[in-house]
């Protein structure tokens, strides 16, 4: 196993050394199914909110679920791959539910940041995260930056 992916049980061991430690921890989660400029920023800019930053992955039959079927494109095991060469990025852990709220209710991480295509008042774990003291950020979106954009853009260049 890669030293940045690690399993929730693992995981949340970390989670309590870290706080032990008196650090600061942020999490956010997606799909990652395409790797791009909007991704790379949100991860920066999470990193710069805390000691920590935890990404949690959709693994391939979430994302079918949420996405639809032609995706992911690149499997679980690749996107980890890419990920984990991401600097900013200190842990990765993968999950087979819709959303996360089962990690975040287990990790309860000091903030929970989240790309601007989502209002705050919409992120999955805020409640929990609030409720532990924590806060939920969001990280300003970057226009023109979706992986859904891009498959289309790829896909309408064919047609040309």
């Amino acid at each position: 196993m890669r030293k940045k992916v690690q399993p929730l049980k693992k995981l949340i061991k970390i989670r309590e050394e870290l706080k032990r430690l008196g650090k600061t921890v942020v999490f956010t989660n997606g799909c990652f199914d395409i790797l791009h400029r909007g991704h790379v920023h949100l991860f920066r800019e999470a990193k710069k909110l805390g000691d920590v930053l935890l990404v949690a992955v959709n693994d391939d039959a979430s994302v079918k679920k949420i996405k639809g079927a032609s995706r992911p494109v690149f499997p679980l095991e690749e996107r980890l791959e890419v990920l984990e060469a991401i600097e900013d990025i200190d842990y990765l852990t993968s999950f087979s539910e819709e959303t996360p709220q089962k990690i975040i209710a287990f990790l309860l991480p000091d903030i929970l940041a989240k790309g601007g295509d989502w209002r705050a008042e919409e992120v999955v774990g805020k409640r929990e995260v609030e409720h532990y003291g924590g806060r939920v950020v969001v990280i300003p979106y970057l226009k023109y930056s979706s992986s859904s954009a891009i498959i289309k853009k790829i896909l309408d260049s064919r047609k040309a």
